[in-house]
């Protein structure tokens, strides 16, 4: 089967992949080289530009990183609240869009694809120009204002990506799974909800996975627009105290990396654990089957 799908490339073709490997890395280490160089030209690597960030002696590194933590906090809550709502809302707009007939999937296949097709930001500035200029009493929800702008904007729009993942989840399942579920009594509903709807998951959670990481990125994109005081937002304010942007922004972006990558390995860890649960599930029914 691999023969088919894929043609083992020769000689040749192998020769030519080496060289552009080798330029590339050459192309890129040069670049770097040259970013590296220009940097130190203008000073970016001096002590005294780094120190409020590595050295604990100075007067100000407490304070940076006592802000930068509350940066961290506010991304995480932002983060918490949008990928809960998302999931919660995205599984049922999936859900809906499979069980509804073809007049009812209508409205909800229009929701869909117009938030697929709105950039985020647009959808987080979409949701602070709505609320203001029609008046909607947020106070109510705990957190600032900004806070639930970012959130209900980050969840219009991944709501609807989660839901085209639950959609394409359950559709990969083997037909005979709900005929089954149908067969022995079960309603539709139940049928998707005990039967189709834990398998789909199983399949679809390293799509989810990426989409969850997709949404802790996606916060800092209210910097932007200066709603929320997450933690890009707060290191722009740290660096304009310190002069210090590139320095700043660079644990800023270490930050996020550790955050998702960290993510990414429990991603990893979740999918092993229910691969191995799946087997060991699988092993026991075709050993009851083979008693029977």
């Amino acid at each position: 089967m691999s023969n088919v799908l894929y043609d083992e490339p020769g000689p040749k073709a192998r020769r030519r992949a080496a060289i552009g490997t080798v330029v590339a890395a050459v192309i890129l280490l040069g670049l770097t080289g040259l970013a590296v160089w220009r940097l130190a030209d203008r000073g970016q690597f001096d002590s005294e530009l780094w120190s409020p960030l590595i050295n604990p002696s100075d007067d100000n590194f407490v304070l940076v990183w006592r802000l930068l933590a509350k940066g961290l906090q506010a991304t995480l809550t932002a983060a918490v609240l949008a990928i809960s709502l998302s999931l919660v809302i995205g599984t049922l707009l999936g859900v809906a869009r499979m069980m509804l007939g073809r007049a009812g999937r209508i409205p909800v296949v229009a929701v869909i694809e117009l938030f697929r097709g709105l950039p985020v930001i647009i959808s987080i500035f979409y949701v602070y120009i709505l609320v203001r200029s029609t008046g909607i009493d947020i106070s109510f929800l705990p957190g600032s204002d900004g806070l639930w702008f970012l959130v209900i904007g980050l969840t219009l729009y991944n709501s609807v990506i989660i839901a085209e993942i639950v959609r394409a989840g359950v559709n990969s399942l083997p037909r005979g799974q709900s005929e089954a579920a149908l067969a022995v009594g079960m309603t539709r509903w139940k049928s998707m909800k005990n039967v189709e709807l834990p398998q789909a998951f199983r399949t679809m959670l390293p799509a989810l996975i990426s989409q969850l990481v997709v949404i802790l990125k996606d916060t800092s994109l209210v910097a932007v627009l200066g709603l929320y005081t997450e933690l890009l937002r707060r290191g722009n304010l740290i660096s304009l105290n310190l002069d210090n942007p590139i320095q700043v922004l660079f644990v800023v972006g270490l930050i996020f990396i550790v955050i998702n990558y960290a993510l990414s390995k429990l991603a990893e860890y979740v999918e092993r654990r229910l691969s191995t649960r799946g087997q060991s599930t699988g092993v026991r029914l075709n050993a009851g089957a083979a008693a029977a």
